[in-house]
């Protein structure tokens, strides 16, 4: 049977973080990977360009029922302390919209970076290996079908539910579980919305259009495109307000958001006061969205023909365009979880149990979730950090 001072179960973001950082100080780690390979995910972020952490970050960006738990990691490690390091390891990067940061060339620059550390320091990563069963009778027992190993730490960095076909699975829930922690519901978050019947069809028939807009939901807003699928909506806009979306809840979608649009069409009834609705509006938005918009005899109104309560409707139809979604895709597409392991549960400081001495719960398994744009990477770092910070400090 193996001994080590520290075994973290899961070789993604936040586990290679963790491990890196607690081996930096001479401790012993292992890392048990169900894969055929570490950062698996981190390959394929980013379109394989790692958007690695957003030069902006701020505790606003992160859902959780406790908003103030990632204040303490998040300053222990912030996004400046990720970059400096990625600058010292040489790798060319680029800033693209809201602060989010990429690599130039490859997401495995960042995954290569990860385990430096861990080649340095003697991390020892066994791959295909699948965890069957986690004891602490006295140190921690983890029994795998290579064989039993014990250890004095143990960090669960497995990850939440999303993507599937990459391994995801509820491992890191279960095992919380196991040692009586509370648990929130995990849902599908930063996911594509799906429709049903008519409007599903007026969706499909929308497909591949992409606009910038503002969304709404339940007090917090998000200015980003938008993209119709054949299955509902995509884009930045929809999956930054998915993660907030109950079940029954109205989006409401600001489609001109830089724009007035009564005294767009009041300058227009001016100069062409024969012009169709429809005609002048396809300025704006694409046709075939302002023909879904304007559907029956609306579009063919002449701008010198149009009511004052017409022209009120349409105000709020273009600034607040109410849609109820019927769903989500989601895990299967879904960029994260939101929800997981109860942050009440944990120390802030150290990611450290408070019911179970010595067991750690890092990354997306916990109910800490970042917007899109490079935040839930930040939290792997940071989070990891803690842990493998914590570990250290150990006797």
């Amino acid at each position: 049977m193996w001994h080590y001072d520290a075994i973290v179960v899961g070789a993604g973001a936040a586990g290679l973080m963790c491990a890196g950082t607690a081996a930096g100080f001479g401790k012993s780690v292992l890392i048990l990977e169900h894969a055929d390979k570490a950062g698996k995910k981190i390959l394929i972020s980013g379109g394989g360009r790692c958007n690695f952490t957003n030069r902006l970050t701020t505790t606003a960006n992160f859902i959780s029922a406790n908003p103030h738990f990632c204040k303490s990691a998040l300053a222990r490690y912030s996004s400046a302390d990720f970059i400096r390091w990625v600058e010292q390891s040489g790798i060319a990067y680029h800033e693209r919209q809201h602060g989010q940061l990429f690599c130039d060339d490859s997401a495995r620059d960042i995954l290569n970076m990860l385990l430096a550390p861990c080649r340095d320091f003697g991390v020892t990563i066994h791959l295909n290996t699948e965890v069957q069963s986690i004891t602490k009778p006295d140190c921690f027992r983890l029994q795998t079908h290579q064989g039993p190993y014990t250890c004095d730490s143990l960090v669960i960095a497995s990850g939440g539910l999303s993507v599937p076909k990459m391994g995801a699975s509820a491992f890191g829930l279960k095992i919380a579980e196991s040692f009586g922690l509370n648990i929130i519901k995990p849902v599908a978050g930063l996911v594509p919305f799906t429709f049903t019947g008519k409007e599903k069809e007026e969706m499909k028939a929308l497909a591949g259009i992409s606009l910038d807009v503002t969304v709404s939901n339940r007090g917090v807003s998000f200015s980003e495109a938008m993209l119709f699928t054949h299955r509902g909506l995509s884009g930045p806009a929809m999956l930054q307000v998915s993660s907030y979306l109950q079940p029954g809840d109205m989006l409401s979608i600001n489609l001109l958001p830089n724009m007035n649009v009564t005294a767009f069409l009041d300058l227009k009834r001016q100069q062409r006061p024969q012009a169709q609705l429809a005609t002048v509006l396809s300025e704006l938005l694409p046709r075939r969205l302002v023909q879904l918009l304007t559907k029956g005899s609306l579009g063919e109104i002449r701008l010198n023909q149009l009511s004052e309560k017409q022209l009120q409707y349409i105000e709020t139809l273009l600034h607040g365009w109410q849609l109820k979604p019927n769903g989500t895709e989601g895990y299967r597409t879904a960029e994260v979880t939101v929800g997981g392991i109860d942050t009440g549960e944990l120390s802030s400081k150290t990611m450290e149990s408070k019911k179970v001495s010595g067991l750690y719960f890092i990354g997306e398994v916990v109910d800490v979730t970042g917007h899109l744009g490079g935040f839930n990477f930040q939290w792997a770092w940071s989070s990891g950090y803690a842990a493998g910070m914590a570990i250290a400090e150990t006797l």
